[in-house]
């Protein structure tokens, strides 16, 4: 089976209040325990926000090392979840899945290969 991973697209900015973010937590999780059950979750795994990000650049013989993101956007990847499917088809209804339980885009791709 093929692995694909499922990269949450984040709004850049403040998570929104409790009240808006647990009942989202929970479908979440009741969508893991889904992928889970039909033996399709491999991991996920949530990111610290962009402030907590290093950027390594290769320069000539050295390396610059820059604090923030690589780019300024207006999103960034939040979190991700890596699945087995099938095929592109069955990936992308569960990531269809995690767009709806999110209300956040969702990149679907392919891994060439686990290491």
């Amino acid at each position: 089976m093929q692995q694909y991973i499922l990269s949450i697209q984040q709004p850049v900015g403040d998570p929104p209040p409790p009240e808006v973010l647990d009942p989202i937590m929970k479908e979440l999780n009741a969508l893991n325990e889904e992928m889970k059950a039909a033996g399709a979750w491999v991991f996920a795994a949530a990111l610290h926000p962009l402030g907590h990000a290093t950027v390594l650049r290769p320069q000539g013989d050295d390396v610059l090392v820059t604090d923030g993101p690589y780019v300024e956007g207006k999103e960034h990847v939040g979190g991700f979840t890596v699945i087995r499917a099938e095929d592109l088809d069955a990936a992308l209804e569960w990531g269809r899945r995690l767009a709806g339980v999110l209300g956040l885009p969702i990149e679907v791709r392919p891994v060439v290969a686990a290491f």
